[in-house]
């Protein structure tokens, strides 16, 4: 049984731009048909067991819920911060900074990941649309358990990215994040896209509502996605 771009998004609950990032960096498995994507069931179900997701609805749904690491967004959040009326041209610089304040990672941990930011391709901007990007190390970097960061950085211009968004929209709001775990990777990408395309958020962002507003709502959100994982 073969689902389209569009079923197999919908069941991981995720847009369609980030099932395009899953093929193009984790070796989602898929076939093509006279131009069209189509994702082999049984293959896809065996890629997502060995990410660590499962899925929240349709084909591919199962008992246990859209996402299988226990992984909480506000604490990342908290730790990376939110960044204000940052110019295109400090992004750079400003995630240098994120990187320089995480404190319980050791020195020569964070030296290395500040030339990874500088490195050629080793940021993948990830745009989803609407002006959002979910910014992240090209190769898989993780921090350790409990010590996964992400970062909101709002920007005065827009971002120039050698591949915008398919919509065309101006890139200005950033979640960069780095995951905890190599397993939770996806979850945070998986989240971050279903946080920002469903429910208040993205409205939230885009009308610059205060830190600890976006702060508790970020906690909402781990409240409901922990409600949709006991189901």
């Amino acid at each position: 049984m073969y689902l389209n771009l569009v079923e197999l998004a919908e069941s991981f609950g995720v847009s369609e731009k980030v099932v395009d990032d899953w093929i193009r960096d984790e070796e989602l498995p898929y076939v093509q048909d006279r131009g069209r994507l189509l994702f082999d069931r049984a293959r896809v179900a065996h890629w997502a067991a060995e990410h660590g997701l499962t899925a929240r609805a349709g084909f591919l749904a199962s008992e246990n819920g859209a996402f299988t690491t226990g992984l909480e967004l506000a604490p990342m959040l908290r730790a990376g911060g939110i960044w204000r009326d940052v110019p295109s041209s400090g992004v750079i610089e400003a995630l240098e900074r994120v990187i320089a304040s995480l404190s319980s990672i050791p020195q020569p941990v964070r030296a290395l990941l500040a030339q990874r930011l500088h490195a050629k391709g080793g940021i993948n901007w990830a745009p989803i649309g609407g002006g959002f990007a979910l910014p992240h190390f090209s190769t898989r970097v993780t921090l350790g358990r409990n010590a996964g960061v992400i970062a909101l950085l709002l920007l005065r211009d827009a971002l120039p990215l050698a591949e915008p968004a398919a919509d065309g929209a101006p890139v200005t709001r950033l979640f960069f994040f780095i995951p905890p775990s190599p397993r939770a990777h996806l979850d945070t990408l998986a989240r971050l896209s279903k946080a920002i395309t469903q429910g208040p958020l993205r409205g939230m962002v885009e009308r610059s509502t205060s830190d600890e507003e976006l702060f508790r709502a970020f906690a909402a959100a781990d409240v409901s996605g922990g409600a949709e994982r006991s189901m």
